[in-house]
This record gives structure tokens, sequence and C-alpha cells, in this order.
């Protein structure tokens, strides 16, 4: 286990020294964070995707629980418990537009994850980098419990707990516990925990932050030595004894008696209670349903948890996303690491077409109800506190310069925002195949995903290698 021990020490080393303009101390929110005795309990697995060419190449890597669905290279890094969903690669000829230029992809876009430590971190491709459109490149970065890093290349970062990275290329940055941003590229900077902050260019700027020490006090904080603490936290660890049990059977029956026409449930997703899903549907890898209902093409992504909940249908619930006793109309969105909880008596209904940005909180004391095409974002407990946290999308549209409401600043041209949600959402729901009909050229996720296969790689058993996974080049 000598050599485990080195890998992370080199890392933690790697990370430092990118860091070190930053006040971060490095060493205490890392050396830590997972003992080396947890990360050797853990086979890792891949899966193959007959939609997907396979090239995997892993060195002397810990890979505790990962699965690659993609042409995915890592080296020397500490991935634990992580998924790396390489399905919607660049592929060679394949073109990328970017500010006005048509950029024609060389050869098949690679991840590469060199000297990183990615902690429960969900990584997902599709690089937005025109500088190196064919390379998804992580390196010399540590992401903490239940960080997103979507389509974001990212070196020499720190990530702090229940963090997201979207479409965003990062350069020796720190981004804050609970803090969602796409601005585009950034670099050598520090952003405050609690914040959601998506620019693009001069076309708008949405900036809000959390009350201060609403999340602290409550839902989530990061200690050095003690980890990550608060409701999230507690919230996905009483949930984890029901994914252990799916890790220890091999062979799984359909948790439904009959799945729909076009749907997709992962053999890694936990079902309690009576569900009920439509045609369509994506139940992905770690996806959590307990006595819901998912309508016709909505879809249930990585680390969602959906329980007492009706989804009227082509919902997208982004990864981490937690929505309880709640009634969704269709098409609504619910964005990255969102905390939706209602209960028996206070139930939590939200109108078709509305928007609920990343990282929100819903956590009620009454009954809230919000209309149909509305944006929404915040810490909402009450009705009072919606009038705060949200604005029909029409009166966004129409917006030109700057408007205030609640904590929340908007700078630029609200109809650019609203167009590139819907815009977004409508692309996730394609790639995801809620629309198939039926024709091959249509397949999206859902019905790719029917024949996935998984494959289980184990580590060095004992010995000073103890933990350390064989280098492994698997090729098509």
């Amino acid at each position: 286990m000598k050599n485990l021990e080195n890998l992370r020490d080199r890392i933690i080393n790697r990370v430092k020294i990118n860091l070190r303009d930053l006040p971060v101390d490095v060493d205490a929110y890392l050396r830590d964070l997972v003992s080396l005795e947890q990360l050797i309990k853990f086979y890792a697995f891949y899966g193959i995707w007959s939609n997907h060419s396979i090239h995997f190449h892993f060195s002397n890597s810990n890979l505790a629980g990962s699965y690659f669905m993609g042409r995915t290279k890592v080296d020397n890094s500490i991935i634990y418990k992580c998924d790396v969903r390489g399905d919607e690669l660049k592929e060679k000829g394949s073109k990328l537009e970017t500010e006005g230029i048509t950029l024609k992809m060389e050869e098949d876009e690679t991840i590469w994850i060199k000297d990183s430590i990615l902690v429960k971190t969900l990584v997902h491709n599709f690089s937005h980098n025109p500088e190196k459109p064919e390379l998804f490149l992580i390196k010399r970065t540590a992401a903490m419990p239940y960080a997103n890093i979507h389509g974001s290349p990212v070196e020499g970062c720190l990530l702090e707990p229940f963090s997201t990275v979207d479409l965003t290329s990062l350069h020796n940055c720190r981004i804050g516990t609970y803090t969602y941003v796409q601005v585009g590229k950034l670099s050598h900077q520090e952003v405050e925990s609690g914040k959601i902050w998506i620019k693009v260019k001069d076309a708008f700027d949405f900036n809000y932050t959390f009350p201060k020490d609403v999340l602290k006090k409550k839902y989530i904080a990061f200690q050095p030595g003690k980890g990550a603490m608060g409701m999230f936290m507690d919230f996905v660890e009483d949930r984890k004894i029901d994914f252990q049990k799916l890790y220890n059977v091999v062979h799984l029956d359909s948790p439904i008696p009959e799945i729909p026409p076009g749907a997709s449930i992962n053999r890694y997703s936990v079902w309690k209670g009576n569900n009920d899903i439509g045609r369509n549907v994506l139940v992905a890898q770690r996806a959590y349903l307990e006595c819901s209902h998912l309508g016709d093409g909505a879809n249930a992504q990585e680390n969602c948890y959906i329980g007492y909940s009706h989804l009227e249908g082509f919902n997208v619930t982004a990864h981490g996303a937690t929505i309880i006793h709640a009634n969704l109309g269709k098409k609504v969105f619910v964005g990255f690491n969102c905390f939706l909880r209602g209960n028996d008596d206070r139930t939590i209904t939200i109108g078709e077409q509305s928007i609920v940005m990343p990282h929100t909180i819903i956590d009620l004391t009454e009954p809230v109800v919000v209309p149909g095409n509305h944006l929404i974002w915040g810490y909402i407990r009450n009705q009072d506190d919606l009038k705060e946290n949200s604005i029909p999308l029409d009166k966004l549209s129409r917006v030109k310069g700057q408007i205030s409401i609640g904590g929340m600043t908007f700078n630029g041209d609200g109809n650019v925002l609203v167009e590139a949600f819907r815009h977004r959402i409508d692309h996730i729901l394609e790639a995801n195949g809620a629309y198939f009909d039926g024709e091959e050229e249509g397949k999206g996720h859902a019905q790719k995903g029917q024949d996935i296969s998984f494959n289980i790689i184990q580590p060095y058993p004992r010995g000073h290698l103890k933990g350390l996974y064989p280098s492994i080049d698997i090729e098509p």
C-alpha cells in the first residue's frame, strides 16, 4: 500500500504547486479526505456500448467504483466512486462551431485525467475549449464529494463539496462549497462559497450568493480533518446502504415488470417502493427513485434523488439534484445539485416549462406553488421567499440592462439567457432520447444504454502495490 500512499502524496504536492498563490491549505483539505483503507475496498468497473469506440488506458491508478464509456486515459490519478461518461465525445471529422469559426476535428476527442484526486465526482465530457477541441483535460486537480465537472477542462484547481463547474475552462482556481460557475473561462481566481454565477461574454451576467451562514449552519460545510458535513451529506449517507447492495450482486431482475418502449434503467440505480415510468425515460447510474412517477421522456441523471414526486414528462433532473414531495409540470428543468424538499403536508408544485437554476434550495415551511414559465433560484422556504427568488420568463426576456430581485443581480440581455436555457434543455432531451420515435438515427442515451455491459477491474490485493490497478490498455 506504500505505492498508493506515494501516489496520493504526489498528487497533493502537484495541486499545491498550482494553487500556491491562493489562500488554501491543500494538505489540510486533502490529506485525510479519504483514507487509504477506504480506497482499497472497492473494485472499479467500466461500461461498453456498441455505439462508442472503446479506448481506455489506465496506469497505476486507483479507480474505485468508476465507469467509463468512451475514449479515456487515466494516468497516476485517484478516482474514487466517479463516473467518466464519454458518450458525447466529438468524433474525428465532426465540426465544432465557436465564435463564428468552424473547427473540424482532426481526431477523436479524448478524456485525459492526470495527477488528480476526484472524490465522488461526476465527470462529463464535450470540452468547450476551442483551443484544444480534441482534448478534455483534467490535470493536477482535486475535487471533493459530489462536485460536478461538466464539459469543463480544469487544471490546477480545487473544487469544494457540491460545487459545479459547467462549460467553463478553469486554470489554477478554487471553487467554493456549493458554488456553481458557468463563465466560459476563469484563471487564478477564488470563487466564494454559495455563489451562482453564469456569464456569457457581453450578453449577460447572472449573480446570486446565498445569505451568509445559511449553507454552513444547516446544509453543507467543509472542515479540514473532519470533511464535508451538513444536511446534504446526511441525506446521501442515509441512503448509501441501498447502493452498496447493488454492487454486491452480479445479476439483478428488472425493478418493474415491464420496461416501457425506448426507456432505460441503469442496473446501478436504486428503486424503492412503487415507481412507474413512461416511454423514453432515462434513469442513470446512481439515480435513486422512491415511490415516484416519471412521465414520457423524463430523465433522472447521475446522483439524483427523486422521492414521493410526480414528474409530468420531458423533465430534466440534472446531476446531483434532489426532488422530494414535489409535483412538476411538463418540461420543468431542475439544475445541478438543487435540493427541493417538501413533505406530506408541504408539497412543492412547479408549473410547466419552468427553470430551476442550478444549486437552488427549496426547503419548505409551507406549501409553495410556482407558476409555469418561471425562472427560480436561491433559497426558498415559503411563498414570500418565492417572490424574491423568481421571475416570469417572458418578463426576463424583455430585460435589457440591469435588474435586481432579492439577492440576485442580472445585467444584460434577458432573452439571451432564456433562449440559451431553452436550447440546452432541448439538447439534453434530444441527446437522452426523450423524443425517440423508433427511427434508428433518433436514438439517444436511453435507447443506446439498453445494451451497455459492465466489466469489473480488480486492484492488487496485497504487497507494496496493494490498492493500485495494473496498467491496462483496452482498445477495440
